[in-house]
């Protein structure tokens, strides 16, 4: 996808993946640029993890991770892990070009539905979704091992 300067396409070499970083780490600040490149390599190897960046005139402003995966009560889903705009260009409709591209990815990989996880902490984030047609349909439980 390509628009005045804007191009959404997959990260797939390691100077693809680097640029990424900084972007997500605003969202997953944990992450450590040293260790991003083989992680998400390795993402891509055992869960199909597919990474997109939105990138203005070359430089990436938003980013999102994502895989399929077959469930018993829907079918065939692609699950977005990550979806992060720089805050330095938030409310630019990057997230919304990110959103529409992964539905887009979905349709043709044979996808029924697209989800994703929110924090319940994140309203920002939950206004952002519900204007891109998504809805709460159920709890997510989880428990730390």
């Amino acid at each position: 996808m390509t628009t005045a300067g804007v191009n959404v396409a997959h990260a797939e070499t390691d100077a693809e993946i680097t640029a990424t970083f900084d972007v997500m780490q605003q969202l997953r600040p944990h992450l450590e640029r040293e260790h991003y490149v083989p992680l998400i390599r390795s993402l891509m190897v055992s869960d199909g993890l597919g990474l997109l960046a939105l990138l203005v005139d070359g430089t990436v402003q938003a980013v999102a991770s994502y895989r399929v995966m077959n469930m018993l009560y829907c079918g065939r889903l692609l699950y977005v892990d990550d979806l992060v705009a720089d805050e330095r260009v938030r409310s630019h409709g990057y997230g919304a070009q990110l959103i529409d591209r992964l539905k887009q990815e979905g349709r043709a990989l044979g996808c029924s539905e697209i989800q994703l996880i929110s924090r319940v902490t994140r309203e920002q984030a939950h206004r952002f979704y519900f204007r891109e047609g998504f809805g709460v349909e159920c709890f997510h439980f989880r428990a730390k091992l």
